[in-house]
């Protein structure tokens, strides 16, 4: 893909609106030399951005965990973002943000001191969610060994492990990587895993090791409002391959059914009940929350 056929949807670049395939960084930007980084992504649903101060946060504490200054408040976050997605001529959309340490040199692993300015960027592309065939069928996973660093908690830009387990589903046909680490369930290389056993749905804590998901969050929630059995618990691969069912979760993914796990069937090989349950009552919020920018 060459300049000329980059997207051209406007763009925001260090306190600048302009179209995406006009703007350009330096080469000296700590991000591009070192993954130095923090990033988000915020989806939109007619125009309404969801959880919009949840993101924000937690935008703000990987920011924090890095020891990036946090360039603007909330509120300007607030302002800013939401003045990125009105000007786009798409209304399901997939917010992205990233800040980086900033343009430095000489090239040093260490802090530069003095400090610099933090690089911000922003954009959005339209919300592509699966085809409905993979919420009525399901897709596949394989089950890869987790190679990431201890700090997984922080959503930073240095995800190449994450993009090296995504292609490894993607080579075997598989529509995710799952994430194991010592015997135990953390989560797929770009979503939250779910597990049901005996109608109980279980989910893995957050803690370092996982990146708590806003749909994850979301998922616990409608679990608990609709009255699902649940416990959050570490998880163990035994009881991730003897799963009635596995779902995954995320932001672009919404929730999917996995039933296949390196080539073995998950339960009865069909997305289960409690999945449907949950599928219809996600939906039903999406429409009359979501939808409609309330913050419930």
């Amino acid at each position: 893909m060459t300049v000329a056929t980059l997207p051209a949807q406007l763009a925001y670049l260090n306190g600048r609106f302009a179209p995406l395939n006009e703007l350009q960084v330096s080469v000296l930007d700590r991000g591009f030399l070192f993954g130095d980084g923090v990033y988000e992504m915020i989806p939109v649903y007619s125009r309404c951005i969801f959880r919009l101060a949840e993101h924000i946060r937690r935008l703000g504490r990987s920011l924090a965990a890095v020891g990036i200054s946090n360039p603007h408040s909330e509120a300007e976050w607030q302002q800013l973002l939401t003045q990125l997605m009105a000007q786009q001529d798409f209304a399901d959309q997939s917010l992205y943000v990233q800040v980086t340490r900033g343009v430095a040199y000489p090239r040093n692993h260490a802090f530069p001191q003095p400090a610099v300015a933090p690089t911000v960027l922003a954009f959005s592309d339209p919300l592509e969610l699966p085809p409905a065939s993979q919420y009525q069928q399901g897709v596949h996973a394989l089950t890869v060994r987790d190679i990431r660093w201890l700090r997984c908690d922080i959503k930073a830009l240095s995800l190449l492990a994450n993009v090296l387990a995504k292609q490894q589903a993607v080579d075997a046909r598989c529509a995710e990587a799952i994430m194991l680490r010592d015997g135990s369930l953390i989560e797929g290389a770009a979503s939250n895993i779910f597990l049901v056993k005996d109608g109980v749905l279980l989910a893995p804590p957050t803690g370092e090791l996982m990146l708590a998901g806003i749909t994850y969050e979301l998922v616990l929630e409608l679990a608990q409002q609709y009255g699902l059995p649940l416990a959050v618990r570490p998880l163990s691969e035994a009881e991730l391959r003897e799963a009635d069912e596995v779902w995954l979760t995320s932001s672009s993914k919404e929730i999917l059914p996995i039933v296949k796990i390196d080539d073995q069937p998950v339960g009865n090989g069909r997305p289960g009940p409690i999945y449907q349950t949950m599928l219809s009552v996600y939906q039903s919020y999406k429409a009359t929350v979501m939808r409609r920018g309330e913050q419930v």
